[in-house]
């Protein structure tokens, strides 16, 4: 494909992309959604898209994996704080480890029992198939106020299990290809490709943090930041160990210790709005080639067929969640029992899937069966489960009542408070005079002490805000002090017979509150 085509090609996408931006902003549609509806019309249509690329194929496994993935997963985990990762450690861990393998197990079962491929390669499929992309899940959470919590984990285990997946492909992969599978080497082999990348990403993440805290030119770290997106991805790839995992690893470092360790206000400010906008237009970009590269067509032929696909998927997924969220109970934070249809429903499938599919050889056996449910469920995935998402939640009143008017006075005050730390940290460097300095507090203060008083009044109007402020409060005073403890332990300041008595107590206290109870 000529320079000339590239750019035609990626000048034709973007106009699709404004124009289904436009059109979902006045219809209140889902965005990725209508995109792959958009996808659908380009290749029924023959719009104009498909002629400039001829039969070319636009989503390749080398496209998704080195040219978008790193930039999907550095702008999620850059915006991901570590310490809600680490309240829903064990929630995480046992959804994107345990989960997707035992996904893996079910699902391909199924498939192997109603359709009778191969176990191996009805395996490969069961492997393919689970990694999770809830991305369009993820807006609608933040757009309908859906529980942080479970937006956390829902985002937290497709961080993770994407890696999860490849490397369970790869391994059953091999099996196929060498006539010889081991499940306990497969084990061993994913420890080292998991950790290893793990560990490639934090010295990447915080070698580019320490650097970073040295320059404070928002251009400069920008520029560092797309070198640690993708230079750990490829870095790992290199020495054989998941690539997904020290990006998603190198995002957590940077996004956590690079930007309290020496990223100022404004850097943070133009790295963060670089990064949301490289994700907008990747994002759309992967939604409409899914919806292209998806021929409803050849889908619309082999219903059935992937009609049991999809309810081997849907098994597998039931299976893990009501038997892991229990578990996850045991070890952390409880699950809500409303939480699982939401987290069984919400696991939508996507680029990761596709990518896997697309790897396999062109002799591989049973490749264009593999092809077909595999698009097919990511086509279920994304236009059934995710139109309907928002009418489940609503059924299950996850959705969250906010006051607008509140809302907004408590974000100005968080800005306000904002502005008055950086008034000081300037005051410090003897930026400001004493006498900028003066006014400039006195107009904050000023401004500060109206918002008090209208929050005064909206709380007077109705205290359950208050209620829900008090509780919301306790919780994060009382993850505090569960980290205090922890390290009071690992300092050797506190015994561990103490801190478990006390961690039991808090474990009380916070299970109380998440139920709404003081």
């Amino acid at each position: 494909m000529s320079a000339t085509v590239l750019v035609e090609l990626l000048l034709l996408l973007l106009l699709a992309v404004s124009a289904v931006a436009l059109l979902t902003s006045r219809w209140k549609v889902p965005y990725t959604i209508a995109l792959v509806f958009a996808g659908f019309a380009i290749d029924l249509f023959h719009v104009p898209i498909k002629d400039v690329v001829g039969n070319a194929q636009l989503l390749t496994p080398e496209i998704i994996f080195v040219l978008f993935l790193p930039a999907l997963l550095f702008e999620s985990s850059i915006n991901i704080e570590i310490k809600h990762l680490r309240e829903n450690f064990w929630s995480i861990v046992l959804f994107a480890i345990i989960g997707v393998a035992a996904a893996t197990a079910i699902t391909g079962y199924a498939v192997h029992q109603v359709l009778g491929l191969p176990v191996l390669t009805a395996l490969l499929f069961g492997a393919l198939i689970s990694a999770t992309d809830p991305i369009a899940v993820i807006a609608l959470f933040r757009d309908l106020n859906v529980s942080k919590r479970l937006g956390v984990i829902v985002e937290g285990e497709s961080l993770f299990n994407d890696g999860t997946a490849a490397v369970a492909f790869q391994l059953i992969l091999a099996g196929i290809v060498t006539n010889q599978f081991d499940a306990l080497s497969g084990v061993r082999q994913f420890l080292i490709v998991a950790l290893g990348g793990g560990l490639i990403g934090f010295l990447v993440g915080y070698a580019a943090s320490r650097i970073t805290a040295y320059v404070d030119e928002p251009r400069i770290e920008i520029t560092f930041t797309t070198i640690v997106a993708y230079g750990s991805y490829l870095l790992a790839e290199q020495v054989h160990v998941s690539g997904v995992i020290a990006t998603v690893v190198a995002g957590l470092t940077v996004g956590n210790l690079g930007a309290q360790m020496g990223m100022s206000p404004r850097t943070r400010v133009a790295v963060w709005a670089f990064w949301e906008y490289l994700a907008f237009v990747v994002n759309s970009l992967v939604f409409l080639l899914i919806g292209i590269e998806v021929h409803v067509a050849q889908i619309l032929e082999s219903w059935s067929t992937i009609a049991l696909a999809i309810g081997a998927v849907l098994l597998g997924r039931t299976l893990v969640v009501y038997a892991l969220s229990p578990l996850s109970g045991r070890l952390g934070e409880p699950i809500p029992a409303r939480w699982n249809p939401v987290l069984i429903w919400g696991g939508l499938r996507g680029s990761v899937s596709i990518a896997l599919v697309l790897s396999l050889p062109q002799d591989f056996p049973h490749r264009a069966t593999l092809l077909t449910l595999c698009f097919g469920v990511v086509a279920f995935s994304i236009v059934v489960q995710g139109l309907t998402m928002k009418p489940l939640l609503n059924w299950l009143g996850i959705i969250e009542e906010t006051d607008n008017a509140y809302s907004l006075q408590k974000a100005r005050q968080l800005t306000l408070s904002a502005s008055r730390a950086e008034l000081d940290h300037l005051q410090a460097l003897r930026a400001v005079s004493p006498a900028v300095y003066s006014s400039l507090a006195a107009e904050i203060e000023t401004r500060s002490l109206d918002l008090e008083a209208s929050i005064r009044t909206i709380q007077q109007s109705n205290p359950d805000l208050v209620d829900e402020e008090i509780r919301q409060a306790r919780l994060r005073i009382l993850s505090a002090e569960r980290a205090a403890l922890q390290r009071g332990v690992i300092e050797g300041i506190v015994p561990q017979e103490i801190s478990e008595h006390l961690l039991a107590e808090s474990a009380e206290q916070v299970d109380r509150l998440s139920h709404g109870h003081h």
